[in-house]
Formats: C-alpha cells, sequence, structure tokens
C-alpha cells in the first residue's frame, strides 16, 4: 500500500512530539571464564532478564517480571545465538590476541537495601557492581564476617560503552547491630572489592510509631496553647490611651 506523500504545509500531528525514544538491548556473551556464557535483557538500562542455558528459561530479575517468561518462543533462536557466538570465539578469538584488553578498569560495588530501612521488618539488602569487563566474577556475602546462606543468583546486565554491572540480592530483616559485606572477586584477574553495610538513620519500626504519635500529640498541645493565648489577648479591654 502506497502511504500518502506529504508536503512542507502539513502540520505534525501533536502526539508525536511526545514520544519518547526507549531502548531494549538482548545481550549474548560467550567467554573462556566462568560464567562461559550468558544473556541480558534490559529495557531502558535496567535488566528484565536472563537465560538459565541449564534449563532453557528465562530468569527474570524480579518476581513481578516472571509473568511475561511463560511464552518465550523464540529458544532455538536463543540457541542458534549461542553457537554462532562459540564459533566467533574458536575461529576470531585467536586472530585478535593482544587487540582486545583482557581486563578494563575495577568493579565498583555499592551495597543498599531495597526498600526504606525499618529495623524488624523484611528487607533486601542489594550488591550492585559496575564498570564490570570482562563480565567474570563471584559474589559472596558476609554477616559480621561470617558467610551467609541461601543467596539469590547474581544478574549480569551488558551497559552501553561495551561494559557490564551485576546485581546481587540477600534477603534480610534488619537489626541495630548488622554488619554486611558484600565481596566481588574480578576472577580474571583476582582483584577483589569490598563494601560493608551498617544501618544509619533507622529507628524501630515500633519506636518510629511511637515518635510520630507523639510529635502529632506535642503540636496538637502546642496548637491549644497558643490558641487560648490568642483568645485572652484579644479579650483584654482596651486601655484609654
Amino acid at each position: 500500500m502506497k502511504m500518502p506523500e506529504r508536503d512542507g504545509s502539513t502540520p505534525t500531528p501533536a502526539w508525536r512530539d511526545e514520544l519518547q525514544n526507549h531502548t531494549f538491548l538482548h545481550t549474548m556473551y560467550c567467554q573462556d571464564w566462568s560464567p562461559n556464557l550468558g544473556l541480558s535483557e534490559t529495557y531502558d538500562g535496567d535488566q528484565l532478564f536472563s537465560f538459565d542455558f541449564s534449563q532453557n528459561a528465562r530468569v527474570p530479575r524480579l518476581p513481578e517480571f516472571a509473568d511475561w517468561t511463560q511464552k518465550p518462543g523464540d529458544t532455538s533462536a536463543i540457541f542458534f545465538d549461542k553457537a554462532f557466538c562459540q564459533a566467533m570465539i574458536q575461529e576470531i578469538g585467536p586472530k585478535l590476541e593482544g587487540q582486545i584488553p583482557v581486563s578494563r578498569g575495577f568493579p565498583i560495588v555499592e551495597v543498599f537495601t531495597l526498600k526504606p530501612l525499618e529495623f524488624g521488618k523484611p528487607n533486601t539488602l542489594v550488591c550492585f557492581i559496575s564498570n564490570l569487563f570482562p563480565p567474570t566474577l563471584t559474589v559472596n556475602w558476609q554477616h559480621h564476617l561470617e558467610p551467609v546462606e541461601g543467596v539469590r543468583p547474581t544478574f549480569v546486565s551488558a551497559v552501553d560503552g561495551f561494559s557490564f554491572q551485576a546485581f546481587s540480592y540477600l534477603n534480610f530483616t534488619p537489626a541495630p547491630s548488622d554488619l554486611y559485606s558484600c565481596m566481588v572477586t574480578h576472577e580474571i584477574d583476582g582483584y577483589t572489592a569490598i563494601d560493608f553495610w551498617v544501618p544509619h538513620n533507622a529507628l524501630p519500626s515500633d519506636l518510629l510509631e511511637n515518635v510520630l504519635c507523639g510529635v502529632a500529640f506535642g503540636l496538637g498541645v502546642l496548637g491549644i496553647i497558643v490558641g487560648l493565648i490568642l483568645f485572652i489577648y484579644f479579650r483584654k479591654p482596651c486601655s484609654g490611651d
């Protein structure tokens, strides 16, 4: 079907001005180190899925994305990309020996909570690793310098500039005496980066409720006192002067 030609006098529809550009990245990577194969899918820089090649299934980074993994439909294309990537490593890799940097920079680690911090309420610690190239790493959590069990899988995703980032998650219930650390080892050069997390600017949830109630009560009493003072002041008889 041939679309009608536009001349210069035709105004641009208003809805076009409201359109925004978005980026979806489907990135396959393979390497000689662990993990030797990976697939990440991101939308505007936020990772949605990785791919578990042992289970032939997408893995959502967050539970909210789980429904989108039920109908993949492109598994055959993913395994074609896998074979192509590994063939590139075997055929072209040796010819580019020494021309591609083996490692670039050192990983940067940052630990923070997924939700606002309240003592005694379940939360999640997030270990965010940036400036990662190549994407070969191990992540270990410690609580008071003791290893932590039950850590969720580490999610690796590609970002602009031919680099990678990674997320590791740890479910926990915060306490005032907590000391957590996230240790990230860049396996290719043995460099280890560590970030520590201790609670800051937090109150126990029950104490927080009491404080808020106390503040509200104090403001109410203060309002009553100010109102009485103004009432008495304006009822005073005016002087003869």
